[in-house]
C-alpha cells in the first residue's frame, strides 16, 4: 500500500505503541513481540512505524546500505570510495512465513564461483533490513532454518553466507518486530528470549472507542491521501519527538538505586541469563528519554518490567505469560529509596501524547491472562449424552514421554520427530541438481567431472567442472508431524479413577510435541457421539486448555471416534500432502456405543491400517484381570500398544520392552 495507516491515527493499544516508539527512540532495546488476536491493528501500527524513523545515510550505490561516517570493511560491495553518500527513508522489510533461505539470506552463485572464481552474490532480505525494520508477521509459523539465521544475524549483528568454503559477509542489524496469534502456537524459547519487549493486545470492548475504530479505518479506505494529510501535523509531532529523545538518550543517567531495582526484579521472577536485566535498563533509559527527562525513575523501571519479562519467565508453553502486578510493586518499594533521582513526586511522567505510558490496568499481564486459556467446556466439548457426566478432572502432573515417531522417511515440514529428507542435516547422498543448485555434494561433483578431463584438453593439475557434473546433496534430518489424539472420555475410562492418569499420560505427549514441532490435534468420544476437540493447531498450549475442560460418562463410542480422526486427517491431507501423522488413541479398547459396537470399531481401525497411518494405542487398562482389548485394537490399526507406565521414558516396562523389540 502506497500510502501506510498514520501511526498516529491508530485508536487505543497503548502498550503497542509504546514498546515500538522506545525501540525507535533505542533500537539497542532488541525489538518488539507482538501477541494477540488477529485484528487488532498489529500489523497496521508495525507498518506505520517506518514512517516516523529519521531517514538514514547510506553510500551510494552500496547494496547494504553501509554508513558513510563508517563504512563496512567488509562490504561485498567494497571498498567504499571518501564521498559518495546519500540518504533514504528506513526500510520496513516483511519476511513471508514461506521464504526460503536464499531469500532470506540471499544466494550465492556456486557455479560462477568454481567457474570462475569469483562472488557472484545477490543480497536477501537481512541485507534489505540492515539499519531499518525486519518485520515477520506470524513469526511462530516460521520454519525452524530461518529462525536459526534470524537467531544467527539477531546475535552477531551480520548475516553469513557460506557454500562449499566459498563466504559472503555483511552487516545486517535490524530492529527485530514480530507478531503473533497465541492460539496458532508458541515459538521456541531461544527466539521468544530475542525480542528484548513483549505486548499482549486484544481488541477493545468499549462501543465508543469500537465505534471510533470502524470510523477512521472507513475514512482510511475511501481516501488513503487524504486521511494521511488530515493526520500529518501529529504524525511530525511524533517524529520530531523521537528524534529528540534519540538525541537526550546518551545523556540520561541510570543510577544504582534503578539498577538495583532492576536487578531485584529479575532476581524475583527468576528469568534465566542476564539479557532480561540488560533489556530492562535499556527500556527503562528510553523511556526517561522518551519522557524528556534525564535520570531513570521508579515508574520507568516498573513499565519497563511490564514490558521486558513477561515472556521470559514461562517455563513451559502451558504457563501463561504475565507478571503478578503485586509482587512487582512489592519488590519495587523493597528495593526502592537507594538513589535520590528515583522517587521524584513532582515529575509527570512520560504520559499523554501519542504512545504516553498506560495505565497500570493496560500492562501486559492483566486482562490479557485471563482470556489465555478458554473456559471449561469451551472449543468443542463433547455434546450431552445424557448418560451420567461427570463433571472434568484434573490432570496428573506430566512426564518426560518416550519418543513416538512414524516410520519411514518423509519429506515435511522440519521438525525432531520423524525421520525426512530435508534441506539442513547429515549428508547421505547425492544427486543432479532439480532447478538452482544450493548444496553442493563437493566429492560427488568431482567424480562426475574426473572421467571427462582429457576430452575437455586438461592435462595438468586442476580440474574442468561443468555444470552437467555438479552435485546436489542430499541430506536427512527430522520432520514435524501432525499428532492427533484420540481420547476416550467414556465413563469406563472415569469409573476407576484413571482420568487424571490419562489426561497427565496425554498432557506429556502434547510437551513433547512442542519440543518437536509437531502440530497437535483433539479428537474425544463418548456417548453417543465424537467431537472435534481441537483442529489441527500448532498450538499446544490451546490442546491442553481443552483437555483439561473435557468432561466424563457415557458410553463408549469407539467406532465413532475412530471415524472422526480418520476424517480430520483427510482433511489435512488435502491441506498439507508433505505433513505425515501420528495417531494416538488413548483408550482401554472396550466398544460399547452404537449399533454393533465391536464389529464396526474394527472395520473403523482396518482403515488406518490400509492407509498405512502410522498409529499407537496408549492402553488404558488397569486392574489385576486384564481383557487386552486396547493390543487387539492396535493391531487392526496396523499400529503398536503401550501401556501408561511404558509411556514414560525412564520406565523399566518400557525399557524391557524395547531390549525384547530388539532382540526379536
Amino acid at each position: 500500500m502506497s500510502t501506510p495507516f498514520p501511526f498516529t491515527a491508530v485508536v487505543g493499544q497503548d502498550d503497542l505503541r509504546l514498546a515500538l516508539l522506545l525501540n525507535a527512540v533505542s533500537p539497542a532495546v532488541g525489538g518488539v513481540l507482538v501477541r494477540g488476536e488477529k485484528g487488532t491493528a498489529k500489523s497496521t501500527a508495525v507498518r506505520a512505524l517506518s514512517a516516523l524513523l529519521p531517514e538514514v545515510d547510506v553510500v551510494s550505490g552500496c547494496r547494504f546500505s553501509c554508513d558513510p561516517g563508517s563504512p563496512d570493511p567488509a562490504c561485498p560491495d567494497g571498498p567504499h570510495a571518501p564521498g559518495a553518500s546519500g540518504s533514504r527513508p528506513a526500510r520496513m522489510v516483511e519476511l513471508p512465513v514461506g521464504a526460503s533461505e536464499d531469500r532470506l539470506v540471499g544466494a550465492l552463485d556456486i557455479e560462477r564461483a568454481l567457474s570462475e572464481g569469483v562472488k557472484a552474490f545477490e543480497p536477501g532480505l537481512l541485507a534489505d533490513a540492515h539499519r531499518g525494520i525486519l518485520y515477520v508477521d506470524e513469526v511462530n509459523l516460521l520454519h525452524d532454518h530461518l529462525v536459526d539465521l534470524l537467531l544467527d544475524a539477531a546475535a552477531m549483528g551480520a548475516s553469513y553466507v557460506e557454500r562449499e568454503g566459498v563466504s559472503v559477509r555483511h552487516a545486517s542489524r535490524f530492529l527485530l518486530v514480530g507478531t503473533m496469534n497465541p492460539e496458532e502456537g508458541e515459538l521456541r524459547p531461544q527466539l521468544l528470549d530475542r525480542f528484548g519487549l513483549t505486548v499482549e493486545v486484544a481488541a477493545s470492548r468499549e462501543p465508543d472507542q469500537r465505534v471510533e475504530v470502524v470510523r477512521r479505518r472507513l475514512a482510511y479506505d475511501d481516501d488513503p491521501a487524504g486521511f494521511a494529510a488530515r493526520w500529518a501535523g501529529e504524525e511530525a509531532a511524533v517524529r520530531q519527538r523521537v528524534v529528540a529523545a534519540r538525541a537526550l538518550l546518551p545523556s540520561v543517567r541510570l543510577g544504582d538505586g534503578a539498577l538495583r531495582q532492576i536487578a531485584a526484579t529479575c532476581a524475583a521472577f527468576e528469568v534465566d541469563g542476564m539479557r532480561a536485566d540488560i533489556v530492562m535498563a535499556r527500556t527503562a533509559t528510553a523511556l526517561a528519554a522518551w519522557a524528556g527527562r534525564s535520570d531513570v525513575l521508579a515508574e520507568d523501571v516498573r513499565q519497563a518490567a511490564l514490558l521486558a519479562l513477561p515472556h521470559r519467565r514461562r517455563r513451559n508453553p502451558f504457563d501463561a505469560p504475565g507478571l503478578v502486578e503485586d509482587k512487582l510493586d512489592e519488590t519495587l518499594e523493597e528495593f526502592g529509596g537507594q538513589d535520590p533521582g528515583d522517587d521524584d513526586p513532582d515529575d509527570p511522567g512520560p504520559g499523554g501524547g501519542p504512545g504516553g505510558q498506560p495505565e497500570p490496568g493496560d500492562a501486559p499481564g492483566g486482562d490479557g491472562d485471563t482470556a489465555a486459556r478458554p473456559e471449561a467446556g469451551e472449543g468443542g466439548e463433547p455434546r450431552p449424552s445424557g448418560a451420567g457426566e461427570q463433571s472434568p478432572v484434573r490432570a496428573a502432573e506430566p512426564f518426560r514421554a518416550k519418543v513416538l515417531s512414524v516410520p519411514g522417511l518423509g519429506e515435511g515440514a522440519a521438525g525432531r520427530r520423524s525421520r525426512a529428507r530435508t534441506e539442513h542435516g547429515r549428508t547421505t547422498g547425492a544427486r543432479r541438481p532439480r532447478g538452482a543448485l544450493t548444496k553442493l555434494h563437493l566429492a560427488a561433483t568431482v567424480r562426475a567431472a574426473a572421467p571427462h578431463q582429457r576430452a575437455r584438453g586438461r592435462s595438468g593439475p586442476g580440474l574442468v567442472v561443468r555444470r552437467d557434473d555438479l552435485r546436489q546433496a542430499t541430506r536427512e534430518g527430522r520432520e514435524g508431524n501432525l499428532v492427533l489424539f484420540v481420547v476416550d472420555a467414556s465413563g469406563s475410562m472415569a469409573a476407576r479413577q484413571r482420568m487424571g492418569a490419562v489426561k497427565g499420560a496425554v498432557l506429556s505427549l502434547l510437551l513433547d510435541a512442542y519440543q518437536r514441532r509437531d502440530k497437535v490435534g483433539l479428537v474425544t468420544f463418548r456417548g453417543s457421539a465424537a467431537d472435534v476437540a481441537l483442529p489441527p493447531t500448532s498450538s499446544v498450549d490451546a490442546a491442553a486448555a481443552r483437555l483439561e475442560s473435557l468432561p466424563t460418562g457415557g458410553r463408549t463410542p469407539l467406532a465413532a471416534g475412530l471415524l472422526r480422526a480418520h476424517e480430520v486427517l483427510r482433511v489435512e491431507r488435502l491441506r498439507d500432502p508433505a505433513r505425515r501423522a501420528l495417531v494416538v488413541v488413548v483408550t482401554d479398547g472396550r466398544a460399547t456405543g452404537g449399533p454393533e459396537p465391536v464389529a464396526l470399531a474394527s472395520r473403523a481401525a482396518r482403515l488406518f491400517a490400509a492407509g498405512q497411518v502410522a498409529s499407537v494405542v496408549v492402553d488404558c487398562e488397569s486392574g489385576p484381570v486384564r481383557l487386552g482389548l486396547a493390543g487387539r485394537l492396535a493391531d487392526e490399526l496396523g499400529g503398536t500398544a503401550v501401556t501408561l507406565d511404558e509411556l514414560r521414558a525412564d520406565s523399566i516396562a518400557g525399557l524391557v520392552k524395547d531390549v525384547q523389540r530388539r532382540a526379536a
